[in-house]
């Protein structure tokens, strides 16, 4: 439980941690006749906080994941531009008929373009969006990029007389600098974040079932660079089990002093029991903080990140699109599983009949588990997996920890997973199979079939609608995937209800270029490390 140290505002730093330390029940604060202590002593937190804090005095200027990846981006783009260019020269200088031209004036020409090449850039917003969003990522801009390296190929023809005289070298170009300039952008994001710099110190104001949710995400997604330092609350819930050792820093009327004391980076508002005046007093007392505020919107189970903000008079009113898809785009997506699923199992066909053999040669039973699942409009259909555990397993214990995830009672295994645990049921091989998500390799001929998609929410089974919330059926508004956003993000760290709400997302938030984004994701997905059966 979440406990005081003493009472009084001058001393309400708190903390989960159920350990005695002398150190930690001293008072926060001395008598005014003394020095002032911090409001928040160190002894409450936990060393990521303390290595962090101690970084950032040490260090000679202020630095933040802003300031850093603003730089590395810039550079990455430089040398990603300048090298398109000497390989397209080199290359081209060799083609019957396109050496007329000095290489030494063309490089003159690009370098004294590299200025506009990058007020380009920052016109498209290629630096503004990893400091404040974060799950940013270089697939997120590539629409951008392209933009900003068609657009400047063709100007830096023009500007030299390549149209007519010298195609080839602006196509190098322009192949080239999609290449480098992306692959460097995505190398740059990947040193910045093995770097204490990137890493951001944030604050969750509201202790309550979202706050804590949202603190479970974080913690889940190391890959956000997000340090959670604590929660601010005046009427904090109890902790869930994987965060009992959270801090409790203070009320809200502390936090402008919390976030100057640990140089806090990000508050995130979710769900406070301020009202909305105490909410719009408490954002206004951040004023003259240099930091990012978050608001977990109401009804946030539904807005998706293709809702769109306008306004009535003045009044600021979230959008939200119908959550279908039209005809045409439908029959892209078809086509799409058509041609992906085809391609796919003819590129696997040899995995598959060695895990068949495997299986048959491991336990006895058939090659498939077939179970009846709901697809698009909940139609029931047959779907396919590798049979992982033994033929005579019962669903029931699958029934009641699905019943347990959706109430909440539900904890993560010893390694941090939502995953119901049966290894009694479950074969040697299929835990190997499980682990990495190859049992799921036989819903590509579902896909064929037009049962699901590559792309979709989860196919779920016939009794967990009966957990389902009223908007939780928008999932059946699409088809039924191999992959999706729940498979690619959070897996088997979030339990059954947080998958639905993120299937309810995705529908919401569909479009050709999310389901494109997603494919690309899974393979990376499918390389971390997850839950053994």
């Amino acid at each position: 439980m979440f406990r005081r140290r003493s009472a009084g505002r001058s001393a309400r730093v708190m903390t989960l941690r159920r350990e005695p330390d002398e150190a930690r029940e001293t008072p926060v604060r001395r008598p005014a006749a003394s020095a002032p202590q911090p409001l928040v002593p160190l002894a409450a937190l936990d060393d990521r906080t303390l290595e962090i804090l101690t970084r950032r005095r040490q260090a000679r200027r202020p630095t933040n994941r802003g300031w850093l990846l603003r730089r590395l981006l810039l550079l990455s783009d430089l040398l990603g531009l300048s090298l398109s260019f000497l390989l397209a020269v080199l290359i081209a200088g060799g083609v019957e008929g396109h050496g007329q031209f000095a290489p030494g004036i063309e490089i003159a020409v690009l370098l004294a373009s590299l200025p506009l090449w990058i007020v380009a850039a920052k016109l498209l917003g290629l630096y503004d969006k990893d400091e404040s969003r974060t799950d940013h990522s270089t697939l997120d801009e590539l629409t951008r990029v392209l933009l900003l390296v068609t657009m400047g190929a063709f100007a830096f023809s023009l500007v030299t007389g390549y149209v007519d005289a010298n195609v080839t070298k602006v196509l190098l170009f322009w192949i080239f600098g999609m290449l480098f300039v992306a692959g460097g952008r995505a190398a740059a994001r990947l040193v910045s974040r093995r770097t204490l710099d990137y890493v951001q110190n944030a604050v969750i104001v509201g202790a309550g079932d979202i706050g804590q949710l949202v603190a479970r995400k974080l913690q889940q997604h190391p890959e956000y660079g997000i340090n959670l330092v604590g929660f601010v609350d005046s009427e904090p819930k109890a902790p869930l089990p994987d965060l009992e050792r959270r801090v409790l820093l203070g009320t809200p009327d502390d936090l402008p002093e919390i976030v100057r004391e640990l140089g806090i980076d990000r508050v995130i508002v979710a769900f406070t029991r301020e009202g909305p005046e105490g909410t719009l007093g408490l954002i206004s007392s951040l004023r003259g903080c240099a930091v990012q505020i978050d608001i977990v919107p109401r009804l946030f189970e539904i807005v998706g990140p293709n809702a769109v903000v306008h306004t009535l008079e003045g009044i600021p009113v979230v959008g939200l699109s119908p959550a279908r898809i039209g005809r045409s785009s439908m029959v892209l997506k078809r086509v799409i599983d058509i041609l992906g699923a085809a391609f796919l199992l003819l590129l696997t066909w040899p995995l598959f009949a060695a895990v068949a053999w495997k299986i048959k040669r491991g336990s006895e039973g058939p090659v498939f588990f077939r179970q009846r699942r709901l697809g698009m409009n909940q139609r029931e259909f047959t779907l396919l997996k590798f049979r992982t555990m033994h033929a005579d397993a019962d669903d029931g214990p699958h029934r009641a920890y699905i019943s347990a995830t959706m109430n909440g009672s539900a904890e993560p295994g010893a390694n941090g997973l939502f995953k119901l645990d049966r290894a009694g049921a479950v074969t040697e091989f299929g835990r190997w199979l499980r682990k990495t998500s190859l049992d799921e390799l036989p819903q590509l001929i579902n896909v064929l079939q037009g049962d699901m998609s590559l792309v979709g929410p989860r196919p779920c089974l016939p009794y967990e609608v009966e957990h389902f919330a009223p908007h939780h059926f928008e999932r059946f508004l699409v088809p039924a995937g191999l992959t999706g956003l729940w498979q690619t993000t959070a897996r088997a760290h979030s339990q059954f209800n947080e998958a639905l709400e993120m299937d309810v997302v995705y529908v919401r938030s569909w479009s050709l270029a999310l389901d494109l984004r997603l494919l690309v994701r899974t393979p990376l997905q499918l390389m971390r490390p997850t839950a053994t059966a």
